[in-house]
């Protein structure tokens, strides 16, 4: 049978002593997490493990004896370390020696209880103990598809992991401590830490005490019944910068509160969340910063007006287009006439209102811009829903002709249904077999005669007004990809995969160090990195959609139908 003894390459110039760690039966592996060396008494090297057990709940013991002969090895120092497993008595009490003027070591395993004892072959691997320690390793994603022997060596090593992880308390003591026990580790030289980092955990606390006391303010107001009056609900629940703050409001909560994070994953989407807002809040400043300088606000507002008047001459003479031949089609006359004129009216309020507006225009995009202090998402945010606002009308006009063009399907639907003997049962959701007279049938025929000679004309101002809509959607779209990619990019994770890619670990492979006939097998265990794909798909942020999100299919039914595609209706609502 094969024993597998983890040792930390830290601790391969230790001086010698006795080794501590935990012994893992099931894997017939012993974990050792540092070395305790001479001069120590038997009796407080028990109560200290026993107390570094009740705090870590890792079943830490003493598991053999280390020697590392700088000079000859000496038989009295072998005899002593060997009558050492008659004191602590763990089975198997396990050997390692290091003689100076070799680069092999000797491993061996000596088993007292047992009446017929076994020769194991020994691997001896090194791993780095801060590494380990400070790592965390990640299952497979794709569980389907991962077999039993990937999960079973998972386990393995998350067990590995998992001890060096909750073995804190046990690095804490360093050389410089005045205890009766001196251990060799990877903190043994000093206690790893820094003093910015120390002054950053002082400070925090109050700046989150005043965070939390804003955000609960801010909550309050948010859930006062003052917002659930129709005018104020409506605008938080239809604009997208509402829907974005709330969701920066809910970030702040995550980590201004005072819980502690339980687990790794919670702890890496604060940080998450930290680094997503902080860098939000730059870019946002940057912004804000660009815009005000060399009076680009005003340049902005003096360029707004001239292309509102542009886009509002382009529809009307688009509309002038389609009321006379469009591309030499025979049109209805008088519903083409009726259709052009009903939708210049509208171009008509549409330009009045702009220049009526002119005046504060320059006033609100200077205010408008010190958003950009909140963050850049919520500056883009604040761009959609300008868009949406200045293309209002473009919009009144796709549902004016979506309406009109999806009374004309169903109508001529129910009209077919008719001339087939069938009718649509409400009730039960299903075509029926009906009989009709002869008068409904005439009124049938009349009326499906009608709609059928006005639908050309119908589906061509839906078609122009569907294009122009989409251009819009299409628009906005964009922006709330960028919006959702930066709300939901782990930044922090990625940051953590560059410069520390030991941190977020995928697995393991080990390499091989000497390998020589009678001693121990040597391997040195190198943690393998998550690419950075697994690392966005493992960390990424959960993020909301203002829009529902349909697929193809339902996207191309919907523009045949007539019906109306991504209106300003929430997630959950029944769309018509």
């Amino acid at each position: 049978m094969v024993l597998k003894v983890f040792f930390p390459s830290c601790c391969s110039s230790a001086e010698s002593g006795i080794l501590i760690g935990r012994w893992i039966s099931e894997q017939n592996s012993a974990v050792i997490l540092a070395v305790v060396h001479f001069p120590f008494i038997p009796v407080q090297v028990k109560q200290y493990l026993s107390e570094v057990q009740r705090v870590t709940k890792v079943s830490v013991s003493v598991l053999g004896s280390w020697s590392n002969s700088k000079q000859e090895k000496e038989e009295s120092l072998s005899e002593f370390l060997e009558d050492l497993g008659t004191i602590f008595s763990h089975e198997p009490w396990i050997q390692i020696s290091k003689e100076g003027g070799s680069k092999f070591w000797s491993c061996s395993t000596l088993q007292k209880r047992s009446n017929s004892p076994k020769e194991e072959e020994i691997i001896l691997v090194y791993y780095d103990q801060r590494k380990v320690m400070l790592s965390h390793l990640h299952p497979p994603l794709d569980t389907a598809t991962a077999t039993d022997r990937k999960a079973d060596d998972a386990s393995k090593l998350s067990a590995i992991f998992d001890t060096v992880a909750k073995s804190k308390v046990l690095f804490m003591t360093d050389r410089y401590d005045d205890g009766p026990i001196k251990l060799t580790h990877w903190q043994s030289d000093g206690v790893e830490a820094s003093i910015i980092v120390e002054l950053m955990k002082q400070a925090s606390v109050p700046a989150c005490m005043l965070l939390t006391f804003l955000l609960s303010l801010i909550s309050g107001i948010c859930r006062s019944r003052v917002l659930k009056f129709w005018p104020l609900c409506f605008l938080w629940s239809k604009l997208s910068t509402c829907e974005q703050l709330g969701h920066r409001l809910q970030h702040l909560q995550v980590i201004s509160s005072n819980k502690k994070a339980q687990t790794q994953t919670q702890l890496m989407r604060k940080a998450n969340i930290f680094v997503s807002l902080l860098i939000d809040v730059a870019l946002g400043v940057l912004l804000m910063s660009w815009l005000y300088r060399k009076n680009r606000i005003g340049h902005l507002a003096d360029t707004l007006i001239p292309m509102a008047d542009h886009v509002a001459e382009e529809l009307q003479d688009l509309l002038q287009w389609l009321m006379g031949a469009p591309a030499g089609l025979k049109m209805n006359r008088a519903l083409d006439q009726v259709l052009g004129r009903f939708f210049l009216y509208h171009i008509h309020l549409w330009i009045s209102y702009i220049h009526l507006m002119s005046p504060f225009i320059e006033m609100i995009l200077w205010y408008v811009g010190l958003s950009a202090c909140l963050g850049l998402t919520v500056a883009l945010c604040i761009l959609s829903d300008i868009i949406a606002l200045l293309t209002f009308h473009i919009y009144c006009f796709y549902v004016y002709g979506a309406r009109l063009y999806c009374l004309k399907i169903y109508g001529l639907s129910s009209l077919w249904r008719l001339f087939r003997g069938k009718k649509w049962n409400v009730l039960r959701q299903r075509v029926d077999s009906c009989s009709y007279d002869l008068d409904q049938l005439f009124i049938g025929t009349l009326l499906f005669t009608i709609l059928l000679f006005l639908l050309p004309t119908t589906a061509l101002y839906y078609l122009v007004f569907t294009l122009l809509r989409l251009l819009v959607v299409i628009v906005q779209g964009l922006i709330h990809l960028l919006v959702d990619l930066i709300d939901s990019l782990p930044l922090y994770s990625v940051i953590l995969r560059l410069c520390r890619s030991y941190r977020l670990a995928a697995g393991v492979k080990f390499r091989v160090l000497e390998q020589q006939d009678g001693k121990p097998l040597r391997l040195l265990m190198q943690i393998n990195p998550l690419s950075y794909g697994s690392v966005v798909q493992t960390y990424r942020l959960p993020t909301y959609s203002c829009y529902p999100k349909d697929s193809w299919t339902s996207l191309c039914k919907k523009l045949f139908l007539g019906e109306l595609i991504y209106p300003w209706k929430h997630k959950g609502e029944k769309q018509d």
